[in-house]
């Protein structure tokens, strides 16, 4: 029989401890003897004890918690009673669902499900209460959707249902903001604004319009009304609470809590700010001039003198998704070049460019008209460092010829962590996973019309599963995680761009290995002014 720290035969232990031993050193060996009475009390006393350090540290950090709660009330103002009263609404409303989902699952079954069992913390129905909340908890949850490396995969796969397409407002209200922001008639800067939103997202907006007196066509991107004032006193909420939460369990500092609001937060008023998307735009342009390449690619003129911080006036550009096969073979003669050129482009602005465009789903990466190809929307963007793209690049290196070993040495070296890993078993886990990357399943759809003169069009687009693009990606942070690896999050986002990527070669370019194509450059030693890499 044996007990923590002692090996008994029969009743005597095969060591015994010196007279003098410390409670200490009892409680270390974890001894069953006459002196359990000391050991008793000398656990007590270490709790004691920690609980009194404990109390002391709240007791020091108090005051900065008031402080913090107090300028944070301040800076909400009177919004944050009406939010509060609209969240009190959405839990009655989700939680209603709830109950009768319960009921219905009660009848049908004697035991409820797991997901039930949850109540409102289970990936449904707090996906619910977020779209019910509006906009601050839509980008919450495109956030948990887009950073797997920090939450559990039902709610990463759960929360991707908050990127489909959100309600237009009113047109009037969109006509007041821009009176509002222009300072002026809106006639007085266009000809006219076409009523019918063109897009509309969770936060903004877009209408299609012409300038006045230079006749060029234009889209407008308006913050939706009141979006502002919601984004701010849910965030400072959001920030209270994780404050809170620090405050009475002091672990959670440890796993960066409040940090992380912090940067969800920042990341939001980025994203609603036009003028640092129209900054991210011409940093982006910038970029294209450098390294000559105006020819081949794009990204809309901002209309400074027409934009604001809620208004965002930009070049009207013509094209279509990079996915319509059929209209792009109108466009172009060859639709796996403009593939090509459009991988190059982006790799280059990971080297080359303040930021790098971190969206490049289909609706965001258009082939134009005039051949070039076009990035659209820079709300979302990332930011590389050095050392995680020097990691990066070896991974990716070691994806293209299936070195698994040194994948795994490249993916410890970007991971954060305090443990010894088993680099031997990692590879052998990846290599599992990236086996069945090229299983994963593609769509292509065809559709038939009649078009003038009798004629027939065929149109071609594909289907990217969302969730087992998504699926692959989790897979490798959680065989990750599990060697105790945590990554930034610029490398989800370089992921997710690679796997959009990895879908479009299927389609357009079928024959060709984005890895191992000599045509693509993925190398850390390139030059924007050598233009070679681009032709």
């Amino acid at each position: 029989m044996t007990s923590r720290g002692a090996i008994f035969c029969g009743r005597l232990p095969i060591f015994q401890l010196p007279a003098a031993t410390s409670p200490a050193c009892i409680i270390r060996f974890g001894v069953q003897s006459r002196r359990k009475p000391f050991t008793v009390l000398a656990r007590y006393s270490q709790s004691q004890d920690v609980f009194t350090s404990r109390l002391q540290e709240g007791i020091q950090n108090l005051p900065k918690l008031v402080e913090d709660i107090v300028q944070t009330s301040i800076n909400t103002g009177p919004r944050g009673v009406v939010r509060l009263a609209q969240g009190i609404q959405a839990v009655i409303g989700v939680g209603t669902e709830w109950l009768a989902d319960v009921s219905a699952s009660t009848n049908a079954s004697a035991q409820i499900p797991t997901q039930l069992q949850l109540g409102l913390l289970s990936p449904v129905y707090l996906r619910k209460l977020f779209e019910r909340m509006g906009a601050t908890y839509i980008k919450l949850g495109q956030f948990i959707a887009s950073a797997p490396t920090l939450f559990p995969s039902e709610y990463v796969e759960e929360f991707h249902k908050c990127f489909d397409r959100a309600p237009p407002v009113p047109f009037n209200d969109i006509q007041k903001i821009l009176r509002e922001e222009l300072g002026k008639p809106i006639d007085s800067v266009f000809d006219y604004v076409d009523p019918n939103p063109l897009a509309s997202a969770s936060i903004a907006q877009v209408h299609v319009a012409r300038l006045r007196g230079v006749e060029e066509d234009v889209v407008v991107k308006v913050l939706k009304p009141g979006i502002e004032d919601i984004l701010v006193a849910d965030l400072n909420f959001i920030y209270v609470v994780a404050r809170i939460f620090e405050f009475l369990n002091p672990d959670l500092s440890r796993a960066s809590l409040v940090g992380i609001v912090n940067d969800i937060r920042a990341s939001m008023l980025e994203e609603v700010d036009f003028i640092k998307e129209a900054a991210n735009i011409e940093a982006f342009r910038r970029y294209l001039v450098n390294a000559g390449l105006t020819r081949l690619a794009t990204a809309p003129k901002v209309y400074q003198q027409f934009s604001t911080r809620r208004v965002l006036t930009m070049e009207r550009l013509y094209g279509v998704p990079i996915t319509d096969l059929n209209s792009i073979s109108s466009f172009v003669s060859d639709p796996e070049t403009s593939l090509i050129t459009a991988l190059n482009v982006w790799f280059g602005s990971l080297l080359a460019c303040e930021t790098f465009h971190a969206d490049v789903h289909a609706g965001n990466l258009w082939q134009l008209r005039d051949g070039r190809i076009g990035f659209l929307d820079f709300g979302i963007v990332g930011r590389i460092s050095p050392k995680t793209w020097a990691a990066m690049e070896d991974f990716l290196a070691s994806l293209a010829t299936e070195d698994y070993d040194s994948m795994a040495t490249a993916l410890i070296e970007m991971g954060a962590t305090n443990t010894n890993v088993d680099a031997n078993a990692f590879a052998r886990d990846l290599q599992k996973i990236f086996s069945s990357i090229q299983n994963l399943d593609t769509e292509v759809v065809v559709a038939a019309a009649r078009g003038p003169n009798n004629a027939t069009a065929i149109s071609a687009n594909i289907a990217v599963d969302e969730r087992q693009m998504n699926a692959l990606f989790l897979d490798v942070v959680r065989v990750s995680e599990s060697y105790g690896l945590r990554f930034p999050r610029e490398f989800a986002l370089l992921m997710k761009q690679l796997l959009y990527f990895d879908r479009y070669t299927r389609l357009l370019a079928p024959d060709i290995n984005m890895l191992q194509d000599q045509r693509i450059y993925i190398a850390s030693n390139r030059r924007t002014s050598d233009n070679r890499v681009y032709q």
